[in-house]
């Protein structure tokens, strides 16, 4: 097998009309995404209800997360992370579109449990 490579700031869009999800790695029990957020939200009302568990770090720009147990958004910088166990309920309050925002995330079989 031949080892793949890439660059997670290639390819980045000066706009989108909604967020780019890119799957850069996928095994049984894993998925490894960039997302690219460009001035883009969740829709009012809606929320995140995901089966899997999810780990996010933010690698450019900004973005306000909120789960539905806390008042306000969290806000997030580049390098910070956040580890979303299944069936958190949270969605995105606003993102960065100068520059984009850029996210890895890991999706995660399991039971919330993981640290």
């Amino acid at each position: 097998m031949i080892p793949s490579t890439g660059h997670l700031f290639t390819g980045i869009p000066t706009a989108l009309s909604a967020e780019r999800f890119d799957t850069l790695l996928q095994t049984g029990a894993c998925r490894l995404e960039r997302i690219i957020s460009i001035g883009h939200a969740t829709p009012p009302g809606e929320w995140y209800d995901q089966d899997e568990d999810e780990w996010v770090v933010l690698l450019q720009g900004g973005a306000g997360l909120r789960f539905a147990d806390e008042d306000g958004a969290r806000h997030l910088t580049p390098g910070d992370y956040v580890w979303i166990p299944a069936h958190c309920r949270h969605r995105v309050e606003w993102t960065s579109a100068h520059p984009p925002a850029i996210w890895l995330a890991l999706h995660l079989e399991g039971d919330g449990n993981a640290r």
